[in-house]
């Protein structure tokens, strides 16, 4: 095991498979651990790690995020804001570290973020503290070389979820009173990892998920709020382009609801696509299943302008 950035990881399974997956496609990903191995040690000097950076107060808890940027770098950097999952109610950003490897190998910069989980505050609670987030990011991007014109959100599952509620959600929704300030808070792309997209189908019903009805709970309201916080709910002309990576088979979060996005977004005429991973579940998938996910993502951030000559 080595130490990367501060973390544990194994430099031969997690950077040989994701990160030359990302970078190289599948035609080359039969270079050897050493590449591997030398892209950690060498990533040690390229980077540089500000943790636990309080970004916002609320109910009296601190929410922290961590930055990971290029050492040196002064031109603006295209940057990808991580969101963990855990169903709103579980998950830290220290345990998502892995999954965000991937654009650190291609010189993009990291904002990891945390959010409040149900035990400190029921929802909507994470939608406004990740809607800070991203306020912060921006008002922070000089300080920190982020390129708030290639602004990437990107998570899985609850994670997923808040991706797109924080890259999608208007103003008007009133989860911004928080996130005090003149800052338009806008990304650039949405990569979505099987992320929900409507609270109130898992509320009740076949499709009820208990990691749902304990975000919400015995709320009066619950129904008004999962509408509220519901990627479905704000689709409309206009928005960032999408990428959704979801499995057919998912038993966590219903494969319908990335069938349900993709459809209304080509209806509005929101450029985006859906990935799906025959046979896949909640994540877990195949090294090859893997590689093919991580070389769309690059096509995806390539076709629109976010990555390029970096």
């Amino acid at each position: 095991m080595k130490r990367f950035l501060g973390i544990k990881m194994n430099t031969v399974s997690v950077a040989g498979c994701w990160l030359l997956a990302l970078s190289l496609g599948p035609a080359t990903v039969q270079a050897d651990s050493h590449s591997a191995a030398e892209w950690s040690a060498q990533a040690t000097i390229d980077y540089r790690v500000v943790p636990n950076i309080v970004y916002k107060v609320a109910n009296g808890y601190e929410n922290k995020l961590d930055v990971y940027v290029p050492n040196g770098r002064t031109e603006p950097n295209a940057t990808v804001i991580y969101i963990h999952g855990g169903g709103w109610v579980g998950g830290t950003k220290e345990s998502s570290s892995l999954q965000f490897l991937p654009y650190l190998q291609k010189g993009m910069s990291v904002v990891n973020v945390e959010y409040r989980l149900a035990r400190i505050s029921r929802g909507p609670a994470a939608v406004e503290d990740c809607r800070c987030a991203l306020q912060w990011v921006i008002r922070n991007a000089e300080k920190y070389a982020f390129d708030t014109s290639k602004l990437i959100v990107t998570g899985r599952s609850a994670g997923g979820h808040l991706s797109l509620i924080t890259g999608m959600l208007e103003p008007s929704a009133g989860l911004d009173r928080d996130c005090r300030g003149e800052e338009t808070l806008k990304v650039a792309a949405i990569v979505n990892w099987f992320g929900i997209t409507d609270v109130g189908d898992l509320l009740d019903g076949v499709n009820e998920k208990s990691y749902a009805v304990e975000w919400l709970g015995s709320l009066e309201n619950r129904f008004e709020i999962a509408k509220r916080v519901s990627p479905l709910t704000y689709v409309r002309g206009g928005l960032p382009p999408v990428l959704t990576i979801h499995g057919d088979a998912d038993p966590t979060v219903p494969y319908q609801h990335a069938v349900r996005l993709h459809e209304a977004l080509k209806a509005n005429g929101v450029e985006n696509e859906l990935l799906t991973i025959p046979g896949g579940r909640h994540g877990g998938f195949s090294s090859s299943e893997t590689q093919k996910i991580f070389t769309t993502i690059d096509a995806f951030l390539r076709k629109h302008g976010i990555l390029g000559a970096m």
